[in-house]
């Protein structure tokens, strides 16, 4: 969304403001109009999209906290991905609620160690705000472990998902084998799923 807002004419963002206001949305930030307990799409972008986990050790650590933020506050973890400049989890949790929260303390404390680490302390905003999906049934949970496993592929990283190291393939192809997740992709194809959310 701030990507777009940012290409709109003033007529354009006064319409996108009035319809936001409308549905009871914030102006400028993700809204999460679903907080029940459900499986949800969880993905968090870099600022501008700008790669600050570029290094495979970032992203290695960033994956290793993320997994036990989730762990601590109860979430089922189902599936995760994290690239250079963003990161997808697919969680089942008791409410949205407590999501936030957590996403808040490991985005600031990963923004202030990063940015002390790149000498750009005070100069650089790392995270935008999270969003979230609600997987409504197990067609929609296996195209979201799909897209999430794809990722990877999607935006040219490497050529196989198996080369990706930091997403959760690895744990799936070790506990049910390469042809079952064949299968899951065969039968529930990722198709327009997740289209223009990277745009």
């Amino acid at each position: 969304m701030p990507y777009e807002y940012r290409k709109m004419t003033l007529q354009e963002r006064e319409a996108i403001l009035r319809e936001r206001r409308l549905r009871g949305y914030p102006f400028h930030s993700p809204p999460h109009p679903f907080r029940q307990g459900y499986r949800y799409l969880l993905t968090a972008v870099n600022f501008d999209h700008t790669p600050i986990m570029a290094s495979p050790e970032r992203r290695t650590e960033f994956a290793a906290r993320l997994l036990s933020v989730m762990r601590d506050i109860g979430a089922e973890v189902h599936g995760w991905a994290v690239l250079p400049n963003h990161y997808h989890a697919s969680v089942a949790v008791q409410s949205l609620d407590i999501v936030p929260g957590a996403l808040k303390r490991l985005h600031g404390t990963t923004s202030r160690e990063w940015n002390l680490e790149d000498g750009q302390s005070g100069k650089r905003k790392v995270w935008y705000k999270f969003t979230d999906r609600v997987i409504r049934d197990d067609r929609g949970f296996y195209q979201a472990l799909n897209y999430i496993h794809f990722n990877p592929l999607k935006h040219g990283y490497v050529t196989d998902v198996y080369h990706w190291q930091w997403s959760s393939i690895h744990d799936y192809c070790e506990a049910y084998g390469p042809e079952w997740l064949r299968k899951k992709w065969k039968a529930q194809p990722i198709g327009d799923f997740g289209k223009g959310w990277d745009d």
